[in-house]
């Protein structure tokens, strides 16, 4: 399955073999973009398809394998259907025939792990409807709604649209702002991006893009410079902008240029605080201190990249974290949404990216299991602001906003 690179809300469609999941695809996105065939078992790998459910929006729909594969690579198709969960907002059970078992339930319960809402199709309602004995009995066991379904006449469409309006997660699809709650009315903000080897030839990084297209939302002026320009701009043009936010590989650098009285942050921090899990980002981050020899650390990377020679997650970050702990500790990367090399109980601390390629659900799934286990968690900007001791003042413009969070410092 291709891993999470689409911030556009997720909705997975999961069920037996055979029971007409391509087809609801393929009816909901008005063409034929999913394999469909009289063969139970066509659908093999999870298979993400991005287009605009007419009278919804444009979504990531995800064609699933069936839950009652077989064979040595019918359970490893299973075991792909089920860790897509992680990365979806919405699921949608389709059921035939009134058939309603084992199958059904261990997706239910895997739905439940992951607080992914759901509703459940039954298909292929031309040939057989729900009888209501089943329609009692699986309410009473899931308590979920249930609409029945006919792919090819597809009498229930909207009827099929408005219950994904109502299900899905608001959040999955209403973006909240990145900084626009600390901002009024033509507010100046500083943005320091240094353009090094890491920097892509030709263009911004998406966390600065997405910060330049969130001020200009909010009526508030970008203002994007270099950190060897940022002394000679504030000493030329006396303006005091409302914010500063810099890459948090030069936080000492801004730290040092931008006066006391300017609000400081990263890209890194304001993402993690916009899709993350702020709050046990703040519990977690003063954990580096209590780090011991030989402890691990797992470093989570959301997205695959050219790895340099100097890479922030793979080289920066681990000589950083070592150096201020000074202890002798291990470390492993994992890039995109691929399994973890081992057991999450093992790692003593887990770094997050600022995770600007994927949703919010599916960054909060990712760390589900560290945090879960008590594995303080951190992301790239609070760790790095952190170990150069320049932490609360990353962290103050946010804290401010939620007064739960100030018990943190």
């Amino acid at each position: 399955m291709t891993k999470g690179k689409d911030s556009k809300p997720h909705i997975g469609i999961y069920g037996r073999r055979n029971n007409g999941k391509s087809s609801l695809i393929n009816r909901l996105a008005g063409q034929d973009i999913a394999i469909v065939s009289d063969f139970a078992g066509t659908t093999t790998d999870p298979v993400k398809k991005s287009f605009e459910i007419t009278g919804f929006g444009p979504v990531i729909l995800i064609d699933t394998a069936g839950i009652d594969d077989f064979g040595e690579l019918g359970k490893k198709r299973i075991e792909k259907t089920l860790a897509s969960i992680k990365t979806i907002d919405l699921a949608i059970l389709v059921i035939t025939e009134n058939t309603f078992g084992d199958f059904e339930k261990s997706l239910i319960e895997e739905f439940k792990k992951t607080d992914t809402p759901f509703f459940i199709v039954h298909n292929k309602s031309d040939i057989n409807l729900l009888a209501d004995d089943s329609r009692i009995s699986i309410i009473s066991q899931t308590n979920a709604k249930i609409i029945e379904f006919d792919t090819i006449k597809a009498e229930n469409y909207e009827k099929l649209v408005r219950l994904i309006k109502t299900t899905i997660p608001e959040s999955a699809y209403k973006t909240p702002s990145l900084v626009g709650d600390l901002l009024s009315y033509g507010d100046i903000v500083l943005l320091i991006t240094p353009i090094d080897i890491e920097a892509p030839a030709g263009r911004m990084i998406l966390p600065q893009v997405q910060a330049i297209r969130d001020i200009l939302d909010n009526d508030a002026v970008a203002i994007v410079l270099k950190e060897r320009e940022v002394d000679a701009f504030l000493r030329k043009t006396k303006i005091t902008p409302a914010l500063a936010i810099t890459d948090s590989q030069i936080f000492t650098k801004a730290d040092a240029s931008i006066p006391r009285n300017i609000p400081l942050t990263s890209f890194s921090i304001v993402l993690a605080r916009y899709k993350g899990e702020f709050e046990h980002f703040l519990k977690g981050t003063p954990k580096i201190s209590e780090l011991k020899d030989g402890d691990r650390v797992l470093s989570l990377e959301s997205c695959t990249h050219h790895v340099s020679c100097d890479d922030i997650g793979r080289v920066k970050i681990p000589r950083w974290i070592s150096n201020f702990t000074g202890k002798k500790l291990e470390y492993d990367v994992v890039s995109g949404l691929d399994n973890l090399p081992r057991n999450i109980k093992e790692y003593a601390l887990v770094v997050q990216c600022g995770g600007c390629v994927i949703t919010r659900k599916q960054l909060i799934n990712r760390l589900r299991p560290a945090i879960d286990a008590g594995i303080p968690v951190t992301n790239y900007g609070m760790a790095i602001a952190y170990v150069q001791g320049i932490y609360e003042r990353a962290v103050a413009p946010f804290v401010k906003t939620s007064q739960s969070s100030v018990d943190y410092l």
